[in-house]
């Protein structure tokens, strides 16, 4: 896993720089505390405070990135789950219209998917006869020549329509 991968790498990263800031914020009360009872404040003294602030800010900022990653993440992933059940709809939508079958759902959204003949029959455990024979009766209804017509036709489908309707 890479280290930017996980959101655990960040907070890991924040909690470091949160004990740093600590300290440096300690050190700088006390020499803050030191400056005014000798009524001087030296340029080492303004350099800690700009270096404790700077980390505080970054501190601040990297929290802030942290939360907008991860409702972006969240989005994504909501998106994806209507895309997957939008996808999902249209196949059984045609597989509807078509008339298919349930052996012929089933072998169609096998091929969908991208698995061969033998494949299919095996986990039908069926011949490659009948798998092709079940394709040939889907392409025949789908009106299609092939599995690459077959999926074209559903992703142009899904391509042409928005995958979240509008209110």
């Amino acid at each position: 896993m890479k280290a930017g991968s996980s959101p655990y790498f960040l907070i890991a990263l924040i909690a470091l720089q949160g004990l740093c800031a600590a300290f440096f914020l300690t050190d700088v009360v006390g020499d803050i505390r030191n400056a005014i009872s000798g009524n001087w404040i030296s340029s080492h003294l303004l350099i800690e405070v700009g270096a404790t602030l700077g980390l505080i800010s970054g501190i601040v900022f990297e929290t802030r990135y942290l939360m907008q990653m991860l409702r972006r993440n969240a989005a994504m992933e909501q998106n994806m789950r209507v895309a997957t059940g939008a996808m999902h709809e249209v196949i059984q939508d045609y597989f509807d219209e078509w008339n298919l079958t349930p052996a012929e759902r089933d072998v169609a959204l096998f091929a969908i998917k991208g698995l061969s003949n033998a494949e299919i029959a095996g986990l039908r455990e069926t011949s490659e006869g009948t798998v092709k024979a079940h394709l040939h009766a889907v392409f025949r209804k789908a009106d299609v020549s092939g599995r690459n017509q077959l999926v074209s036709l559903l992703v142009e489908h899904l391509m042409g329509a928005p995958l979240v309707a509008t209110a």
